[in-house]
């Protein structure tokens, strides 16, 4: 008689890791197709001008992990003027402005299943690259096969290529298996890879933070016995790797590992700064901790994708606190005035970093006012004050007020609801308020023309003393009718005396 378990066949054992290796190419490969109209084009023409083409880093390594997007890196052992003399029949827009470094962008539209893709390419000649202890720039050479060239990649998850157009694999440095691992390593010794261009450390607490890898302890070595060497890399390209750790979908894991290696000693110094020792009885806050976990709240509110500005501020918001810090009499531990500090402080690191005006003046407002709204207590905001805050705070309210609700760090429940109850009575006061009086336009009801006309004087100091006053009445008691302030502005100049027929008359 037949056995019952007869027709049911064996589990078929786990394919061996290669064979998973090889599975994950075919992924890649088959991510990659998608880009194939594109890539293949531009391959063939390289392969008759007689040279060789291949995707590689970031591209690959996004394809293995299904988030390909339309950014395209190439590497080529074709020189940057034979580059330029294959692409530019080709591309829609050209650009030379990395190719000092052997890098030649261009922007490429693809009409794919009915739909119109834009695609912007990189092609670098294969290179190698290195700093020596006083520049800032790195010397270029090229070099003439790709395997050379993937040694010199920042990391082995970043070392991988595929070449065009007959798509095979390249992977000298098991790059594949640690992207299976999640682990970053460099494809040659870590304490080599960071001299040739210190930047890389920042990047590998960019990954961390990006993609969620682990760093190997290696590669974590090196960066803490390596971090002063960031000192000899340009503000500027310190900034934009900073800038792509802050959007990431997980930054305080590369601040935090920023901080641990010492980089941020370099680049950011107020930060680990704020690793205040607490007192031995903890009146405070570990300013550090709290910083992080504002930052984790702001991003929780960001409504429409990553706000690099509400970030810088949100990370940087306490960063007068260490300055500020006194023990006072009675035991407590105070920080008066650190949100004026911290707003001096955060405008003199950016505009050290070289962030755009705008952008400096913003971070540094939002950390100056990020007090305000506990300036005014837990009582009944009077319109006057709903009408300074509006004002004080500008074009920047909306995020004042995710700045300002992300400050609550407390633990204690009942008090972190009275807070969040209190800061949306303030909100809807706003809203009301707006409504009746267009807010985000507040004006005196008088202009400096008007001002002139009435009060008989030409331009000058005193147009500007009565404008002034004319705001404070505005914000004071709201809207007035056109006689009222004509009145209001006439009664001012009347007690001005002496002092304004002088200033007239001068």
């Amino acid at each position: 008689m037949p056995n019952a378990n007869d027709d049911i066949q064996p589990t078929p054992p786990a394919p061996p890791a290669r064979e998973q290796l090889n599975e994950a190419q075919r992924r890649a490969v088959s991510e990659l197709l998608r880009v194939s109209p594109v890539a293949d084009d531009l391959a063939r023409r390289f392969r008759d001008a007689g040279f060789r083409l291949a995707l590689v880093g970031g591209t690959v390594r996004d394809a293995l992990l299904g988030r390909l997007g339309n950014d395209l890196d190439f590497t080529t052992d074709a020189r940057p003027e034979d580059v330029l003399r294959i692409v530019r029949p080709w591309a829609d827009a050209v650009w030379e402005v990395g190719i000092a470094f052997g890098t030649v962008g261009c922007q490429k539209k693809s009409n794919e299943d009915g739909e119109t893709r834009t695609y912007q390419v990189e092609i670098t000649t294969y290179r190698s690259e290195a700093y020596d202890r006083t520049s800032r720039k790195p010397v270029v050479s090229y070099g003439d096969s790709i395997e050379e060239d993937l040694v010199r990649r920042d990391f082995t998850v970043n070392a991988m290529a595929v070449v065009l157009p007959e798509k095979s694999f390249v992977d000298p440095h098991g790059g594949l298996e640690d992207l299976a691992r999640r682990v970053l390593r460099t494809p040659a010794a870590p304490e080599s890879s960071f001299s040739d261009d210190p930047l890389r450390m920042m990047r590998a607490a960019r990954f961390a933070a990006q993609l969620g890898f682990t760093v190997a302890d290696d590669v974590l070595a090196a960066m803490k016995s390596m971090a002063e060497r960031l000192s000899i890399v340009s503000a500027e390209r310190v900034r934009e790797e900073l800038n792509k750790l802050l959007l990431s979908s997980r930054p305080v894991e590369g601040i935090r590992l920023l901080v641990e290696t010492g980089l941020a000693d370099q680049a950011v110094p107020e930060i680990p700064a704020m690793r205040l020792e607490r007192d031995e009885h903890h009146r405070h806050k570990d300013v550090y901790e709290h910083s992080l976990t504002v930052l984790e709240q702001a991003i929780d509110l960001e409504e429409n994708g990553p706000d690099l500005t509400l970030r810088l501020a949100a990370l940087l918001h306490d960063i007068g606190k260490p300055r500020t810090r006194r023990f006072e009499p009675d035991g407590r531990v105070s920080f008066h005035h650190h949100e004026v500090v911290g707003a001096k402080m955060s405008k003199k690191r950016l505009t050290a970093l070289k962030y755009p005006n705008e952008m400096i003046k913003d971070v540094s407002r939002l950390v100056e006012l990020h007090l305000r709204f506990h300036g005014y207590g837990t009582g009944e905001w009077t319109d006057s004050a709903v009408r300074r805050y509006v004002r004080d705070a500008g074009p920047l309210l909306s995020r004042l007020h995710k700045l300002t609700r992300s400050d609550c760090t407390t633990r204690n429940k009942r008090k972190a609801a009275a807070l969040s109850r209190a800061y949306d009575s303030l909100e809807k006061r706003i809203t009301e308020l707006q409504e009746q009086e267009e807010l985000d336009a507040i004006r005196p009801d008088v202009d400096g023309n008007e001002i002139m006309s009435i009060l008989g004087v030409g331009p000058g100091p005193l147009v500007g003393k009565a404008y002034k006053h004319m705001l404070e009445l505005r914000l004071e008691h709201g809207p007035m009718d056109h006689d009222e302030a004509v009145a209001a502005l006439k009664e001012w100049w009347s007690e001005q005396g002496q002092d304004a027929e002088s200033d007239r008359t001068r």
